[in-house]
């Protein structure tokens, strides 16, 4: 496919032109010449200027989704033509990844990169995946697309393990993973062909801003996301022992439950008490049937059931577990959802849009997105 400068200049885009405004502002936060540009900012930039769907929310691999193709976003500072920047970090499996070493532990990271990575490819039906790289130099940006590649583990090679970090590559590129951190960096080379723009920092961008907002040129943003008012997080696990766990018997396992023969995709997400409580208006009264749509557009008729509106259920109920179950954790039937699933994929939550009374949006969250929700 052509460059996103090429796709952005045929079109007299907006994303050169914003990523150069932003830049120019680098003053707001910094004395230095090479300018700054927050990562989140960039992601908005690129999905704002291309009309790609932005990922970033649900932490999974790629930031962005451009016609099926993922992609993955990197700004970086690069005072060379290399840069070492971190693709994955694996917190919830430090336990597990520390009783291994040297190729073996190798090969272990790429299983679960290339996990992740294939995750992110079901749930959003990615096609191709690709990185766009802006990298900041000094008074300019490099801009450039390589490759999205999973890890060829059956090539694991050049490993040099220590006590802080192991290092490796695939034949393809450059791996270290960093023990303390439980984070995996990959090596990005700036090609000689890298498209160039030039950044001339504002020396005053104070007195910009103020002439900006006394025109009053501005709108005000109304559909930003509100805790409790247009989202909530919902968590797919319980707690016992200040341990996650995932009941064996109702939840995502609730085809596992006794007392009555149940269907195999019997399932519902818990609703915490506290979520009630604390936005007791947010979903509609229990067993009102409203749409829910999950991340590739398709469309299931739901509901909140059981005793104190504790489920949040799909109808049929087997909906729910062809998706949940089936595409996102690939489990078969008859095959119990855990957390050691869910922490090797890296998420445990899942996220609940409202746009409007009777329509609603779905997406997984990584690992902590519940107790971070109601820690805010």
């Amino acid at each position: 496919m052509k460059s996103f400068v090429e796709i952005d200049k045929e079109n007299k885009g907006d994303y050169l032109k914003l990523l150069s405004a932003v830049s120019k502002l680098s003053g707001l936060f910094s004395e230095s010449s090479i300018p700054f540009i927050n990562y989140r900012v960039a992601e908005n930039i690129f999905c704002r200027s291309f009309k790609a769907n932005n990922l970033s929310r649900s932490d999974t691999a790629f930031d962005a989704n451009y016609n099926s193709i993922g992609i993955g976003l990197k700004t970086f500072t690069c005072n060379s033509n290399t840069s070492t920047e971190k693709v994955a970090e694996f917190n919830s499996l430090s336990r597990v990844l520390n009783a291994f070493k040297g190729k073996e532990l190798a090969m272990k990271l790429g299983e679960f990169r290339n996990d992740r990575i294939n995750l992110a490819n079901r749930l959003y039906n990615i096609k191709s995946s690709l990185y766009h790289i802006v990298a900041r130099k000094e008074r300019e940006l490099f801009l450039y697309e390589t490759d999205y590649d999973t890890i060829n583990i059956s090539n694991i090679h050049s490993i040099k393990d220590n006590k802080a970090s192991l290092q490796f590559e695939d034949g393809n590129n450059l791996y270290s993973y960093n023990h303390s951190k439980s984070t995996l960096f990959r090596k990005f080379i700036i090609p000689k062909n890298a498209y160039r723009l030039p950044i001339e920092i504002i020396e005053d961008p104070y007195t910009l801003l103020l002439e900006l907002f006394e025109k009053k040129v501005f709108k005000p943003a109304n559909d930003k996301l509100v805790k409790g008012q247009n989202f909530v997080v919902l968590p797919l696990y319980g707690m016992r022992k200040n341990e996650k766990f995932i009941f064996e018997k109702s939840g995502l396992n609730q085809w596992n439950a006794g007392g009555r023969t149940r269907d195999m995709g019997e399932i519902y997400i818990p609703i915490p008490i506290e979520i009630h409580k604390k936005y007791n208006n947010f979903f509609p009264t229990r067993d009102t049937h409203f749409n829910l749509s999950i991340p590739t557009g398709e469309t299931f008729t739901a509901k909140v059931c059981q005793d104190n509106s504790k489920a949040l259920m799909t109808d049929p109920n087997k909906a729910m577990s062809d998706w949940l179950l089936r595409k996102v954790l690939r489990l078969k039937e008859g095959e119990l959802a855990t957390m050691g699933k869910l922490d090797k994929l890296g998420f445990d939550s899942v996220i609940i849009i409202k746009t409007d009374k009777k329509k609603f949006k779905i997406d997984i969250m990584k690992t902590d997105s519940y107790k971070e929700f109601c820690n805010e």
